[in-house]
């Protein structure tokens, strides 16, 4: 058998004023745009990613394998159109030539300046060329679902926990039921569906309520084989377009039934919760206070509103601000995006003294926010290449390159400040320049959920922090205009 195996991953938050050419997708290891190829491999194999699961399911049933292209970038704004065709054309040249079947490690919340779904337009195209080819697909938690993605796939999973530490065994889930429809075992049919819901990042996850219920469910369901495969999608919230919403898809054998009416059970528990995923926003002076007032540590302060993991710019300084206001000490900031002040500290050299503008250099005009750059002043502690190889649970062995970071020791306040942007999920955007987060009172990290896969272990305390940025919990901010309407709870006697 001959498959074909690739990436295509990118969140867009279609309020950040951050491009996302296709030079972006590169993200890990300070790779200059997709990888190719051999390349794939290289740089996947024996990693939690869904691709590494495909990579190992082929090798174990002897499967020729071809890797045309593998491209993930940090989320920000829409992805430029060129950069998606380039990745489509790629993919789906691959598939011409010919194939048994196609394996993909899709997003699922992408958007394009032409296209609200890049996704379901990828697997229609990949139709138009190859039109029974078995198609397996696995999606993160925050996709946004449309009918042309579930009409054009074979089997569908997501992601079951987030922060995402199954990203590799979602990918050998949808893998291993291709494989039992390529042996002709099965006959997977999929049923899905979708609800007028912008949950709350803040209150998504499946290893809390209101989620997990809803999760646990389908992951029995699973279990116990009364479906090939369920899977829940919290959603990506912070993209306007019509596919956005909690969904579900269950993958059933033969007979549609089973499927369905696990769907409807999912859906209608999520439904019947929905005021639970609204997140009470509290202002992030009181935040600060409270974990001031905290004792022993460390106290993990998570910055929300300004979270490169969901599109934020990763420069806004008023939570650094206000924890240099409130005086607290013995505090290390995750990386501040800037790749001129890095320039700068360089240039100062280490053991120097130097005082600059810190931060604050992007506008967000879709939310009317300027930024506004801190005046620091610090003594240069370290500067490094901003590499290192992730150990803790999430996206296990990537290699993360921050690009060139440095560490400024501000009296009580050690900032890093790196050219590249990544939310702070493994220990090492800390160890690796020389700072042991454990030995710390306080940590100030750009994050809202995947931070708990390597911080929540050691962390005494875990305050979070309302900062302003695209990212915010607080949807009156944002201008939707291509929302499906009505849609809870921007709409409060909104419907299923």
């Amino acid at each position: 058998m001959r498959f074909v195996i690739a990436m295509m991953r990118h969140e867009t938050n279609t309020f950040s004023p951050l491009p996302t050419p296709l030079s972006s997708f590169g993200r890990t290891g300070g790779h200059d745009g997709p990888f190719y190829g051999d390349e794939v491999v290289e740089a996947y194999a024996g990693t939690n990613n869904p691709i590494a699961a495909y990579l190992d399911l082929a090798r174990e049933v002897g499967a020729e394998v071809v890797t045309p292209i593998a491209g993930e970038a940090w989320p920000g704004g829409p992805v430029a159109d060129d950069a998606f065709e380039t990745i489509a054309n790629t993919i789906c040249d691959s598939v011409v030539v010919g194939c048994d079947a196609l394996f993909l490690d899709l997003h699922g919340a992408m958007v394009t300046g032409l296209y609200d779904d890049p996704e379901g337009r990828l697997l229609k195209r990949v139709r138009t060329v190859a039109p029974d080819l078995p198609i397996a697909v696995a999606f993160d938690f925050h996709a946004n679902l449309s009918a042309e993605t579930i009409e054009n796939a074979t089997i569908i999973t997501g992601y079951r926990t987030y922060p995402h530490v199954d990203m590799y065994e979602a990918g050998r889930r949808a893998g291993r039921t291709l494989l039992r429809s390529l042996n002709g075992e099965i006959a997977p049919v999929i049923a899905w569906g979708s609800l007028p819901l912008l949950t709350h990042m803040l209150r998504q996850t499946p290893a809390r309520q209101p989620m997990k219920d809803v999760m646990d469910m389908a992951i029995a369901a699973e279990a116990e084989g009364k479906v090939l495969n369920a899977s829940v999608f919290g959603g990506f919230p912070l993209a306007d377009h019509p596919h956005v919403g909690v969904s579900t898809v269950v993958v059933g054998d033969g007979d549609a039934g089973a499927a369905v009416q696990l769907s409807e059970a999912l859906l209608a528990m999520a439904w019947e919760r929905r005021a639970d995923f609204v997140y009470p926003v509290e202002p992030a002076e009181d935040s600060i206070a409270r974990a001031k007032a905290l004792d022993g540590g460390p106290i993990v302060l998570v910055e929300h509103g300004d979270n490169c993991g969901a599109g934020g710019n990763q420069d806004v300084m008023a939570a650094v601000e206000e924890v240099m206001r409130q005086g607290l000490e013995d505090i290390a900031v995750s990386p501040v995006w800037d790749p001129g002040a890095v320039a700068e500290i360089i240039d100062a050299g280490v053991g120097n003294q130097i005082a600059l503008d810190l931060g604050g250099k992007t506008d967000m005009p879709a939310i009317n926010l300027e930024g506004r750059p801190l005046r620091v002043a610090g003594r240069v502690r370290a500067i490094t290449d901003g590499r290192f190889t992730v150990t803790g649970p999430m996206m296990t062995g990537m290699r993360i390159s921050l690009g060139r970071t440095a560490v400024l020791d501000c009296g009580g306040v050690e900032i890093m400040v790196s050219e590249e942007r990544m939310e702070p999920f493994d220990l090492g955007v800390f160890r690796h320049a020389g700072i042991e987060p454990t030995q710390k009172k306080y940590l100030l990290i750009k994050s809202r959920q995947h931070f708990r896969a390597a911080f929540e272990p050691i962390a005494k305390h875990i305050v979070e922090v309302a900062g302003p940025g695209v990212c915010s919990s607080d949807y009156g901010l944002f201008p939707f205009e291509k929302l499906r309407r009505p849609i809870y709870p921007l709409d409060p006697g909104a419907t299923r």
